[in-house]
């Protein structure tokens, strides 16, 4: 099962709105604050293509971004989707059974 990583820092508001999005979803996530773990913050860069505002989110392999775009995402009902995706197992990808979301299968 594909899993939802969220970077975090202390103090950080937007985090705090992030994690009320997704506890409201009853979506379990992993969160890894970078201001604690100099390695996870060189992680956080390396997998966000060199953000270095926190949250940056994850759902798999798939880069949501910061709580900006988790909110948008959320709006048009792109979240949904993505969050659906957790229920596939990575044969399950392996046989097609993925979401579209906007022109990418993942």
């Amino acid at each position: 099962m594909k899993k939802v990583v969220m970077y975090t820092g202390n103090p950080c508001p937007y985090c705090v709105y992030a994690r009320a999005l997704l506890d409201s979803k009853k979506i379990p996530y992993e969160e890894i604050n970078v201001w604690e773990d100099e390695t996870k913050r060189e992680e956080m860069l390396k997998k966000s293509g060199g953000r270095t505002s926190v949250p940056q989110i994850f759902i798999g392999d798939h880069h949501v971004g910061g709580n900006d775009e988790l909110q948008a995402a959320n709006k048009t009902g792109e979240l949904d989707k993505l969050l659906a995706c957790l229920l596939y197992t990575s044969d399950a990808a392996d046989e097609g059974l993925g979401v579209d979301l906007g022109g990418r299968r993942i």
